[in-house]
């Protein structure tokens, strides 16, 4: 009950806020707004179609992430030289702030699916390909001897040392990049966007309803947070062998 007294405290402030006419509706809609705004995007069929956007986006975005991150950490995990080559331009890459990368994504890609997903992509992998990194470095050198003095083959050793030994980190990391996923997708979708939640945002802005930009922002943060819970739920699977659960 404790984790809901903040939620209740800020909706009845809210309520109070506008209630008494301190705010002005177009300044800040009431709760009822909102809802009453949720209802009509919904009847609509436009809650549907740019909630399914932003979904398929994040969903796309994550999955390259993934695939190219798996890779990368691989290579520069196991191997040295590996580090060297690609470790530094990563690390710069990552260091980027995300808007900075929207003009050149937007020159070389236009304003199609393929540089919102891009752009989704960039925030994925370096959470992933950083988690795992530091999961294969972590690995106790000596149950990789053991594994081989017991006649594993590099497979074997792949498949029952190395994987169960990093995989709680890579999940921390596929979680966390999940996140990061729907933070790069608003950068997206705010600057070129005909559909998606972050079009609901502009959309909001650029006719002055706040009811639309609070129903865009709180859908951010429904969609964040299942997203959050299900990678937890999966990790609680995965790795219930542990003795914790990473946060």
């Amino acid at each position: 009950m404790a984790r809901f007294a903040l939620p209740l405290a800020l909706l009845a402030a809210w309520f109070a806020v506008t209630a008494s006419g301190a705010i002005k509706p177009y300044q800040l809609s009431s709760p009822a707004d909102v809802v009453r705004e949720l209802a009509d995007l919904a009847q609509s069929g436009a809650l549907l179609r740019d909630l399914g956007a932003s979904v398929e986006r994040v969903a796309l975005g994550f999955a390259i992430a993934l695939a190219l991150a798996l890779v990368a950490g691989a290579l520069v995990g196991g191997s040295r030289s590996a580090e060297r080559i690609l470790d530094p331009t990563l690390q710069g890459i990552r260091a980027v702030p995300s808007l900075a990368w929207v003009p050149l994504i937007l020159l070389w890609l236009g304003i199609g699916e393929t540089a919102k997903i891009v752009l989704v992509a960039i925030g994925a992998f370096f959470p992933i390909y950083v988690a795992l990194v530091s999961g294969i470095r972590g690995v106790d050198r000596k149950l990789v001897e053991v594994g081989a003095a017991f006649g594993l083959s590099r497979g074997a050793l792949i498949a029952r040392v190395l994987v169960p030994a990093t995989l709680p980190q890579l999940l921390v990391g596929a979680r966390i990049g999940l996140t990061q996923a729907w933070l790069f997708l608003v950068a997206a979708e705010l600057l070129a966007a005909t559909s998606g939640l972050g079009f609901l945002l502009t959309d909001g802005q650029q006719t002055s309803r706040t009811d639309e930009i609070i129903v865009a922002i709180l859908l951010f943060a429904v969609c964040g947070k299942l997203s959050e819970g299900a990678m937890r739920l999966l990790e609680r699977r995965l790795v219930g062998w542990t003795d914790t659960v990473p946060a």
